[in-house]
């Protein structure tokens, strides 16, 4: 007797899908061997990024770099097309994550919250221009700021207002207010590592300078020489206290 089978049922095969968004670029390069423009520039961006880290050192929540790569889309990351700025701070993010630049589809999408460019006679066209509109345009930084450290009158700044920027007006004392550090930005003329010059630093809100991990250093030598003279005045061994 011949029993009757029912026919093979065949399990759908996966369907593959005739295009697929391309994936971001796994060789990026993080340094060019380029240098800044000159000592000066070096010395500005490191000033900006130092005496952030010593004003927020009780903080983990930013990120601040300068003369890094940012990569922010596939296209731009495989051309090689755009440098960095020479200043950035990104809030609210985890700052020991160490990185070797920014790369936005690694940083859930996050781009720098300010930005600052040294600009110098060869850079400045860029930094007014394309870079602005960069900023502006694709990063939507909400401040953004140019000085060139060989001309005290150059800063200028921009706030991002309706998807534009609006320049910002400085203060009686030529400063400009950044609400997303809460800090200003405003010169300062000394030296620093030798180089006698007037530099862009922060201020606080009640107009004190933010100071580089050195120059608290000093502060704090300078107090604990002037308690043990004191101490000496009134008869009384520092050593002994």
């Amino acid at each position: 007797m011949t029993t009757e089978t029912s026919p093979k049922t065949e399990l759908p095969t996966e369907v593959t899908p005739d295009w697929e968004p391309p994936m971001p670029p796994t060789d990026l390069i993080f340094d060019d061997g380029e240098l800044l423009e000159s000592k000066r520039h070096r010395i500005a961006m490191n000033s900006l990024i130092n005496s952030l880290y010593q004003h927020w050192s009780h903080r983990n929540d930013f990120f601040a770099g300068g003369n890094m790569f940012i990569y922010y889309s596939s296209t731009q990351a495989r051309n090689r097309d755009y440098k960095g700025p020479d200043f950035f701070v990104v809030l609210d993010v985890d700052g020991k994550t160490d990185r070797q630049g920014w790369v936005v589809w690694e940083e859930e999408g996050r781009y720098p919250d300010v930005i600052i460019e040294l600009t110098s006679a060869s850079t400045a066209s860029v930094d007014i221009g394309k870079k602005k509109d960069i900023y502006e345009q694709i990063f939507r930084t909400p401040y953004y700021f140019i000085f060139h450290p060989f001309d005290p009158n150059s800063l200028q700044g921009w706030r991002l207002e309706n998807s534009k920027y609006q320049e910002l007006q400085r203060n009686d004392k030529g400063w400009l207010w950044c609400e997303e550090l809460e800090l200003w930005l405003g010169t300062w003329e000394g030296t620093i590592l030798q180089e006698s010059a007037v530099w862009l630093r922060f201020y606080d809100e009640q107009g004190n300078l933010v100071l580089l991990p050195g120059e608290v250093a000093d502060q704090e030598r300078q107090r604990a020489e002037s308690l043990t003279a004191k101490l000496k005045e009134l008869g009384v061994d520092p050593d002994s206290v």
